[in-house]
């Protein structure tokens, strides 16, 4: 059994592809706005918001509440933001993790595909694979989306 693993799902969405990337590009500040049951606070702890390379630091709930250190990798032409994990309760059962959102437009205009992946490498076999992540991360982006839709609900 391999410890190496990859889950990913897509989540169709309203949101144009661009502003679901700009959002987890540099207005993560208001993700524990957009899902308050889902994330309580992202903090940077080096760099910026809008950054390539920035360090972030999320409090989150899945099951109970807890912290995921992260560095973000950003891909402009693709879309595509990687949470690469450095630090967190996560780390108790994978040596690594990294959480990709991707936004693609759909071809008859009307919204986009959020493409959401989690790799990772488990510590050992024992341990399941992150499928509770993988849940969070799905909930997280239609709340994003209902966020950059509705601003102000």
């Amino acid at each position: 059994m391999s410890l190496k693993g990859k889950l990913e799902t897509e989540v169709e969405i309203k949101a144009p592809a661009d502003k679901f990337y700009n959002f987890f590009k540099g207005q993560t500040y208001h993700v524990s706005k957009a899902t308050p049951t889902n994330v309580q606070d992202v903090e940077v702890h080096e760099g910026d918001w809008e950054s390539h390379g920035s360090v972030k630091l999320w409090k989150y709930t899945v099951g109970k509440q807890e912290t995921y250190k992260e560095r973000v990798e950003l891909d402009e032409s693709n879309k595509t933001v990687s949470l690469v994990g450095l630090e967190g309760d996560i780390f108790k059962y994978f040596k690594s993790v990294k959480a990709v959102l991707k936004a693609t437009p759909k071809p008859d205009g009307s919204g986009s595909v959020a493409h959401l992946t989690i790799e990772y490498e488990k510590l050992h076999d024992a341990i399941a694979d992150p499928k509770a992540y993988i849940e969070l991360l799905t909930s997280i982006a239609k709340d994003v989306d209902d966020h950059i839709i509705n601003p102000e609900a």
